[in-house]
């Protein structure tokens, strides 16, 4: 059964019927259900398929060389030919070869008025160096595929950034080819909800929440939480144990996205150590790279598969800063790839720690960065033209510094100053708190037009205690509105 998905699914069903050749590009975050959404969608429809070997398995290699070549690809998409009933004696030599057995597979076997589906998996990884995988497959389309009415074409990419490039944005033979494309991204809260439940686990919304924090909407994992099992015995059992299924993801899913994991992981971590993130000159310091074109495909590349985001800090417009915002690297960073928490193993014996209640009030800014329409929804301002930023203020002889977690700048003359506080109960303003907010507004209204105006903006779990200097906030958001 899908969750969510309702518009890729809808769309999906109105391209397969429409009585047009269809080439569509399917690209998003590994793990997300790409692959599931085509199954699930088109069941025995399916004319031909094929997945690329991911360059992850590289050490079962047959030469043993520690790499996957274009002998391996091919050798593998002719099994993938003759399983679908391919005639052809010989390996292909090239991928024109490759895709001229492919055409003669599809027209011998089918009508040309019969919906003719090809989903080709993972098709980055077919693309291994001198392969001319993509001359192969320009010529596939361009030259037959496209020319019929009955063809429906779907690929599909985990490296967002390649689909991107090599097919969507392509300035060679498949320029303008793509007759559709479509981005999966990770679950929502309210359809991690749904998720759970589908599958009989029982968890609160708070719980919820904090699963999210950990590994994000991402569907194969939250597929490993068992029902019966709290959300401590649940991480345990996933993350910390000795046989744990994502022990070792982290690195599995960076070499089988990227052809530099190390790299990229370098800048993963370098990006995690600043809330507000890392500008190109601070990150280049740190890591010890130069700053240049390899550096913006890489961090292109980390923004298109949702590891990063890329935004102008309030009032400097020239200055962009990257941000870490998927839940699963910020969580792994933060307490699995540190040997004093993985030799305790047990989650439950560090999450009432300083650490982890610090931690978590980072992890739900995250999560409301990540839920920034639901939140516009909330406000009541979802078809407003808004911009996301967050402020940092360093502090000076004469001042203080501040920092806003998030601002939301609208089209309407407001500016809503947003606060988000991860608590067990209802979250109550003191006398200090009050006078944070105060000084931070006064410092924020110094930044905008004169005709604009500041509200105080609460996103927090359980809403607010009617006491003290509650009416400081315009307008508090709780948990459960992020579920809408």
């Amino acid at each position: 059964m899908i969750i969510g998905r309702e518009k890729e699914v809808s769309k999906l069903k109105e391209l397969y019927n429409s009585k047009a050749a269809e080439l569509v590009a399917l690209y998003g975050r590994r793990r997300v259900g790409k692959t599931f959404l085509i199954d699930e969608v088109f069941d025995k429809k399916i004319c031909f398929r094929h997945s690329g070997l991911s360059p992850a398995d590289e050490s079962r290699t047959p030469d043993g060389n520690g790499k996957i070549r274009m002998k391996e690809q091919l050798a593998h998409f002719y099994r993938s030919l003759k399983e679908y009933g391919s005639t052809a004696e010989e390996l292909p030599k090239s991928w024109l070869d490759a895709f001229y057995l492919l055409e003669d597979l599809l027209t011998e076997k089918y009508s040309k008025k019969k919906r003719v589906l090809i989903f080709i998996d993972e098709i980055q990884w077919l693309d291994t160096p001198k392969s001319r995988f993509l001359t192969g497959f320009e010529a596939f389309w361009n030259g037959w595929a496209c020319h019929r009415k009955n063809i429906m074409v779907i690929v599909c990419g985990s490296s967002s950034s390649w689909v991107l490039d090599n097919v969507i944005n392509n300035h060679g033979g498949l320029y303008n080819r793509v007759t559709y494309e479509m981005k999966l991204s990770p679950f929502s809260l309210e359809e991690c909800e749904r998720f759970f439940m589908s599958r009989g686990v029982e968890m609160s919304r708070y719980d919820i929440v904090q699963s999210y924090m950990m590994v994000g909407g991402i569907p194969y994992y939250l597929r490993y939480f068992e029902k019966g099992l709290s959300l401590p015995e649940n991480i345990d059992k996933i993350l910390f144990a000795d046989n744990a299924v994502l022990k070792d993801e982290y690195d599995r899913l960076f070499s089988s996205l990227f052809t530099n994991p190390d790299i990229m992981k370098s800048i993963i971590s370098a990006v995690s150590t600043k809330r507000r993130g890392l500008t190109r000159k601070e990150m280049t310091k740190l890591i010890g790279i130069t700053d240049g074109g390899d550096l913006s495909k890489q961090l292109k590349a980390l923004i298109s598969g949702d590891f990063i985001v890329g935004y102008h800090s309030f009032g400097l417009e020239k200055e962009m800063l990257y941000k870490l915002i998927d839940p699963f690297c910020c969580f792994y960073l933060e307490f699995m790839n540190d040997s004093k928490f993985t030799r305790k193993k047990h989650w439950i014996n560090i999450e009432s720690s300083a650490q982890v209640r610090t931690w978590k009030g980072y992890a739900f800014e995250n999560v409301c960065w990540n839920h920034v329409d639901q939140l516009k929804n909330a406000l009541r301002i979802g078809g407003v033209i808004t911009n996301e930023t967050l402020w940092t203020k360093r502090g000076t002889d004469d001042s203080g510094g501040t920092q806003i977690d998030l601002i939301i700048v609208r089209n309407d003359n407001i500016v809503n100053m947003c606060e988000m506080k991860f608590y067990g109960e209802e979250f109550e303003v003191d006398k200090d708190y009050h006078i944070t907010l105060e000084r931070r507004k006064k410092l924020l209204q110094e930044m905008i037009p004169r005709k604009a105006v500041v509200h105080n903006t609460l996103v927090t779990t359980f809403g607010i205690m009617k006491k003290g200097y509650f009416s400081d906030f315009v307008d508090v958001i709780t948990m459960d509105e992020l579920f809408s």
